[in-house]
């Protein structure tokens, strides 16, 4: 039985990454592991923000960098009036898609894209 899946976000530095997720998005850490407390990378870090759950990974070896993910969310329009607010850059502001979901793209600063989505069907 799968449980969950929670996608990895590949990024260059784990302090650049803490800071754009935690500061500026909103998440919350959930823990951080250095195999050398002493060094800032290579570091691997989960966050969470009302229960999506990333990991970000500066191991080489954790895939690369400009990977997307895909997170719903109850109200996109909400969510990007905070992100505005926050001084956070919009790659696509909230635009109802084809697909019948209404979208919003952020850019981390790796370049992954996180997609935000709300569902248009009802």
């Amino acid at each position: 039985m799968l449980l969950e899946a929670t996608p990895v976000l590949r990024v260059t530095c784990l302090r650049d990454a803490e800071h754009f997720y935690l500061e500026r998005l909103g998440f919350q850490n959930q823990f951080c592991y250095r195999p050398d407390p002493n060094q800032i990378n290579p570091a691997y870090m989960g966050v969470e923000r009302d229960g999506a759950v990333l990991h970000l990974s500066s191991f080489p070896g954790d895939g690369r960098l400009g990977g997307v993910v895909f997170i719903t969310v109850d109200d996109v329009d909400r969510l990007h009036e905070e992100f505005v607010a926050r001084g956070i850059p919009i790659t696509l502001p909230p635009t109802d898609q084809s697909w019948r979901m209404r979208e919003m793209y952020v850019k981390d600063t790796d370049q992954n894209t996180l997609r935000f989505a709300q569902s248009l069907a009802g």
